[in-house]
């Protein structure tokens, strides 16, 4: 009798969180997916063992689960979850109310009577945190606390006598309650990888692995990529290609694999299901036996279209060509790959969650069989690939998901014509795949790899990583052993896909602004490691979409005195004005510095001030000022920068700077500094100001065009960034420039 083969491949993934320099995790999401995700889906396995299935986990998880177990990760959102509420600060407080509401408001919120008034309340206020604040007491802190906590704990962990009687307590929850919520959060971690290395010793599932930084592969081999998926589509200025790199992740992910669970694991899901032929080739040359990806890539490769019918069925012949593994073979290359069903996968994912547990599992045993049906009818064994993420479907179901898994894994067992394997156990049952030699780079989402570059945002961040690849390979053979490891670890970080998936149009979370600093912020470390100073454009967001903050323009000449003592109201009066929104900053993620920047010119000069939130930070911290001129028709942009240097809050050196352009090879110039000051004049003191001359950016008042010309006059730029320890904090505007028209003041009042 033809056998059908279901084949279920759950991905475990989650980014690097980590700041290797400062040792911070900059969210929380790897910890709380280990206690609600990843240790239930292998224990309940343990009640099917007939059911095999494939688990994969990149090794960067792999990583941050060993630091929490091990004690060492510095987690600022598990630290103020274990503070006593009387002891918050103004901005603990704030911190809390924005993040610990990061749940769904249904199946985990909502689960939980109290923690769902809190979310009221909270929601009340607007989900402001400032305005919340002031209606949450002590009390309602603790009991935040506490429940934001349980809410991710798994359903087996809910089961120990312990946590049911705090569940069971409801709220006026006590510090010791807080202490033995965050106690047991390190246990319950610590039975992640353990349970994953038994149920495998047993033979009950398989564990494959991926790069190690989970890396769009077939891009870090060559950015070009991307077009060769997509005809036509923009790449970035530069292009990236560091094959070597994609080896040097594939093989430290199964290094680490071997290491944590003492096999060489057999598989790889590459990431994002994103292959090449040059990728093939470089897993097979590290002993990687099989790999993963998705239908669209085979039909593409295949020149078909694996178009269902109405009830999801494809045709015989698509299902033949679908539901079976295959072998690479190409030259030297031999790789077995087995391509993921996109509809049953999905339904996983996205649809059986509004099902009553019974009915979504019954309906998906009834989809696989329906699907292997033509196969099966044709005396042939089949084989139904079921390949989806293993974490964040479960939010949206009841109780994680178990109920819906238990069913579905019972249905598989009790139906004598289904064999539930491994990927490894599959192919050593096909002995024969059919075989292909041409494969259309693609990745899991439309076999192309559009989320991750062609959109603006994509690739400029593609291009701030190749100057930063580049920038090590010049410098690296200059520095010690520890810097140049810790430079090329956060080269490979900074080469993950997550960074992406987050950038261009496509992808939005509440996180978006940390996601996005946190990828500068690796990129910054390169250089640091290295001695050297980050790029000045890393000090500003890649992201947009972002809130915008108040600007204001100049309307007036203006003519102040550059003391940096006060605030004089009427000298800058007339002058464009950026104020921050500090709203969307969280106090473990982006720190606000900088308060308001105002500029203006008048027929001489270009004037600036920086007003900091509070005092002037009482450290040492370097102030950077970008200044250009544009002007209509020109390939040439004159450019200054003012460096100053502060040392514990005081004016210590400043110098201007001619910027040189790219195709200038030359010095860069001075113009002044505190030493030969000129015409320039620079002050810190409760607040920073500065001028310097219009003519050293070759750029003088004109008259104007008129507002229907406004693209045609002459404009400066200037932008302001705070850096400490050599890395960019705050900057001013966050998103682009300030914009100055460089018009004769008659024209600036005219169209005030």
């Amino acid at each position: 009798m033809p056998v059908l083969r279901v084949v279920v491949l759950w991905h475990q993934h989650q980014p690097f969180y980590k700041d290797l320099v400062t040792g911070d995790y900059r969210l929380p999401w790897v910890r709380l997916h280990a206690l609600k995700d990843y240790y239930g889906m292998v224990k309940l396995l343990d009640e099917f063992p007939q059911v095999h299935q494939t688990f994969n986990l990149v090794p960067s998880l792999i990583t941050q689960i060993q630091d929490y177990v091990a004690g060492t990760a510095n987690d600022p959102f598990l630290q103020v979850a274990a503070k006593s509420a009387q002891e918050l600060t103004p901005e603990e407080r704030r911190f809390i109310l924005q993040y610990l509401f990061q749940a769904n408001p249904v199946h985990m919120i909502g689960r939980y009577p109290r923690y769902k008034e809190l979310w009221e309340l909270f929601r009340g206020a607007g989900d402001s945190p400032e305005r919340a604040d002031k209606y949450f007491h002590p009390q309602d802190f603790t009991d935040l606390q506490v429940l934001s906590q349980i809410a991710w704990f798994d359903e087996f962990f809910l089961d120990d006598k312990n946590i049911a009687a705090l569940i069971k307590k409801g709220r006026g929850y006590s510090l010791e309650d807080q202490k033995f919520v965050i106690r047991q959060e390190k246990d319950l971690l610590a039975k992640v990888l353990p349970a994953h290395a038994e149920a495998a010793k047993r033979g009950g599932i398989e564990i494959s692995t991926s790069p190690f930084y989970h890396p769009i592969l077939p891009l870090v081999c060559d950015t070009n990529a991307g077009g060769a998926s997509t005809p036509g589509l923009p790449l970035p200025q530069n292009r990236f290609r560091h094959p070597e790199d994609a080896r040097e992740q594939l093989i430290r992910g199964l290094d680490l694999h071997q290491k944590v669970f003492g096999v060489r694991p057999q598989g790889v899901w590459p990431s994002e299901g994103s292959v090449s032929e040059e990728v093939l080739a470089i897993a097979q040359s590290v002993g990687v036996k099989w790999m993963a990806t998705d239908e669209g890539v085979l039909g593409r490769s295949l020149g078909l279209h694996f178009g269902r019918d109405g009830g999801g069925r494809l045709p015989a012949d698509l299902a033949e060509k679908l539901y079976t593994p295959y072998r690479f073979q190409n030259g030297q290359t031999e790789m077995n790959l087995i391509f993921r069903d996109h509809t049953i996968s999905d339904l996983i994912g996205f649809v059986y969650s509004g099902m009553p547990a019974q009915d979504g599992a019954n309906h998906l045993i009834h989809n696989i069989k329906q699907a292997a049906q033509p196969i099966l009818e044709r005396g042939r064994d089949a084989m139904v690939p079921i390949i989806l993420d293993g974490e964040n479907a479960w939010e949206y179901y009841p109780q994680s998901g178990r109920e819906f898994l238990r069913r579905f894994y019972d249905g598989l067992d009790k139906d004598p014509g289904i064999e539930a394997v491994t990927v490894s156990e599959l192919m050593a049952r096909h002995k024969d795949p059919p075989t292909f030699s041409s494969l259309v780079p693609g990745s899991w989402i439309h076999a192309n790899f559009n989320v991750w570059i062609g959109a603006p945002e994509d690739n400029r961040s593609w291009d701030y990583l190749y100057h930063a690849r580049n920038f090590y390979a010049q410098a690296a053979p200059q520095a010690t052993e520890a810097q140049r490891k810790l430079a090329f670890e956060e080269i490979l970080i900074a080469e993950g896909s997550d960074w992406n998936w987050w950038y261009g149009p496509e992808h939005h979370s509440a996180n978006d602004r940390e996601f996005d600093e946190l990828y500068r912020k690796h990129l910054s470390n390169v250089y640091q490691a290295l001695g050297a100073t980050p790029p000045d454009y890393l000090a500003q967001p890649i992201i947009g979409g972002i809130a915008r903050p108040f600007f204001a323009p100049q309307t007036a000449y203006i003519h102040p005195r550059i003391t940096g003592d006060m605030v004089r109201y009427f000298e800058w009066m007339g002058a464009a004005a950026y104020c921050a929104d500090q709203r969307a900053g969280a106090m473990h993620g982006k720190q606000f510095l900088l308060d308001s920047v105002y500029a203006g010119i008048d027929e001489q000069n270009v004037y600036g001030r920086l007003d900091f939130v509070g005092k002037v930070p009482a450290m040492d911290f370097d102030l950077v000022v970008n200044l250009e001129a544009r002007a209509p028709d020109s390939k040439s942009h004159p450019a200054l920068r003012l460096d100053v240097s502060a040392r514990q809050g005081k004016l210590a050196s400043w110098k201007v700077v001619e910027e040189s352009r790219a195709e200038d090879k030359g010095e860069k110039k001075e113009l002044a500094s505190d030493r030969a000051p000129g015409e320039a004049k620079v002050a810190l003191l409760r607040n920073f100001e500065f001028k310097v001359p219009l003519a050293w950016l070759l750029a003088a008042p004109s008259p104007g065009k008129g507002p229907e010309d406004g693209l045609a006059t002459p404009r400066l730029r200037l932008r302001f960034s705070f850096w400490h320890d050599r890395l960019p904090v705050d900057a001013l505007p966050l998103e682009g420039w300030m914009d100055l028209p460089l018009v004769e003041e008659s024209e600036l009042l005219a169209q005030s």
